[in-house]
């Protein structure tokens, strides 16, 4: 089925800056954690234009997703599937770290260890119900590093 759209005028930028810095975050448990809030702090603090915001997490056994900030039960039922299709009685070989070691790889590499933000006069162009998530895969507490760069324009 061919489907009809319309495209906006095409903006270009010259960038201008790259930003970098390291977003430490001490995860108490599995779940989602919303960084959002985080993201934006760089942008501020970054005098971050238009361009793209990266974000980059130095770990295999968390991730990073985009998802729904309104009804929490989504991000329940996501941990739910997850652990549905990488449970911890598996069977895995992969046990020396503990029996939620090898599933929390599993479902780093379903899911996604970067991610890339269009940014326009500073701010994230996310839609209306989505933020930026750091999934903790493992039961105990964790430190974990997200590295985030901003590449385009300055603010003006």
């Amino acid at each position: 089925m061919k489907l009809n759209g319309h495209c906006s005028p095409v903006v270009t930028i010259t960038p201008e800056r790259i930003a970098t810095a390291t977003l430490s975050v001490e995860t108490p448990r599995r779940g989602f954690f919303d960084i959002t809030a985080q993201a934006q702090a760089f942008l501020r603090d970054a005098k971050a234009g238009d361009g793209a915001l990266m974000l980059f997490i130095r770990h295999t056994s968390a991730s990073l997703t985009i998802q729904e900030n309104a009804d929490p039960d989504v991000l329940t039922d996501l941990t739910d599937a997850l652990d549905r299709l990488a449970p911890e009685d598996g069977g895995w070989i992969h046990t020396v770290e503990g029996p939620d070691d090898m599933p929390a790889h599993i479902k780093t590499m379903l899911t996604s260890c970067s991610l890339q933000v269009p940014v326009e006069k500073g701010a994230m162009m996310l839609g209306t119900w989505q933020g930026i998530y750091l999934i903790e895969h493992r039961a105990r507490p964790h430190r974990r590093e997200i590295v985030l760069q901003f590449i385009g324009s300055t603010a003006a």
